[in-house]
């Protein structure tokens, strides 16, 4: 896999090349913690290394400076700017303690975005990139998130980030809750940041409450179901094959 800085001036990489440095040397230990358990057989081509700007408006049109497209991830260490992005979910919304928490934002969150992309292209999943997704995108976004803050958060960062996010699910559920966690995605990519990431949210809930509750943390029987559900032809929704009421 190589690396790539997309950058308009030297001086504007430099400002980030001690965090590009360090995530680089964490993502390659967990780069092989997923070639080992998790059948990461094919890296990507590439790892951009970006700006925001450039992430968000040159190569997509996301707001969020962190994508995997076709063979390649794309990635902004700003970490100035992802503050500003976590903080700008809130909407008119506030509340002390998750604010902050992202004016406070630790390097090992931010860590874990750029693994959850790494962890898009385990084997494991059923569906690639370029097919429609359908009926289980929230499964493979929240297993991303799950795996890759397993990995690198430790176990205090790791609730203190599933408290952040709980609490945000619980503050937007009347806003952007009336759609089924089978539906990931229910025209957010059309509205605003927190609609994007309200789905995002309670998609790494779901799969760390599959994990750790109906599957005793036996990780690799999740994936075992996951895929008797597709192999079954996916007659129901996700949802309902792991007995997910509520979602």
């Amino acid at each position: 896999m190589k690396h790539i800085y997309v950058f308009e001036t030297k001086t504007e990489y430099e400002q980030h090349e001690a965090v590009i440095e360090d995530f680089k040397d964490q993502l390659t230990d967990y780069q092989k913690y997923l070639e080992q358990n998790f059948a990461l057989n094919d890296l990507p081509k590439a790892f951009v290394w970006t700006s925001k700007e450039a992430a968000t408006s040159v190569f997509s049109e996301l707001p969020i400076p962190a994508f995997t497209n076709k063979d390649s991830i794309y990635f902004s260490p700003e970490v100035s700017a992802w503050k500003e992005l976590f903080l700008d979910q809130l909407e008119d919304k506030r509340n002390a303690r998750i604010e902050a928490y992202y004016h406070n934002l630790p390097l090992n969150q931010l860590l874990t975005i750029a693994g959850h992309e790494l962890t898009h292209h385990i084997d494991l999943f059923v569906d690639e990139f370029d097919e429609e997704r359908e009926a289980s995108i929230w499964f493979e976004e929240g297993m991303c998130a799950y795996l890759a803050r397993k990995y690198m958060l430790s176990e205090s960062e790791f609730q203190e980030i599933a408290q952040v996010e709980s609490q945000l699910v619980d503050m937007f559920n009347d806003r952007y809750g009336d759609h089924p966690l089978d539906e990931f995605g229910h025209a957010s990519y059309q509205g605003s940041l927190t609609s994007i990431m309200f789905d995002y949210w309670r998609s790494f809930l779901a799969v760390r409450d599959l994990v750790e509750g109906q599957f005793g943390n036996d990780i690799h029987q999740v994936f075992k179901t996951y895929h008797a559900w597709h192999h079954e032809g996916r007659k129901v929704p996700l949802t309902l094959f792991f007995n997910m009421d509520g979602r």
